[in-house]
C-alpha cells in the first residue's frame, strides 16, 4: 500500500510567516530606498542607503526561504 502524501501544516505555517515577513520587507525596502535617493543632501544619506539595500536583499532571501519551506511541507523533504 502506498502512503498518502499530506502537507505538514506546521511547516506550512512557518513558510507562510516567512512570506508575510517578505511582503513587509518588499514594501519597506524600495520605499526607504526611494526616500533616501530623493534626499541625497541629508547627513544620514549613506546609513539609510545601506539600510535600505540590506532590507531589499533580505526581502529576496526571505522569499526564497519561505518558498523553500512551503515546498518542504508539501513534498516531505526531510533535513
Amino acid at each position: 500500500m502506498q502512503e498518502q502524501n499530506r502537507t505538514d501544516k506546521n511547516i506550512l505555517k512557518k513558510g507562510l510567516k516567512k512570506l508575510a515577513i517578505c511582503l513587509i520587507l518588499m514594501f519597506l525596502g524600495p520605499t526607504l530606498l526611494h526616500l533616501t535617493l530623493n534626499n541625497d543632501d541629508k547627513p544620514l544619506y549613506i546609513p539609510l542607503l545601506i539600510t535600505s539595500i540590506i532590507i531589499c536583499i533580505s526581502a529576496v532571501i526571505m522569499l526564497f526561504l519561505g518558498l523553500n519551506t512551503i515546498m518542504d511541507s508539501m513534498f516531505k523533504r526531510k533535513k
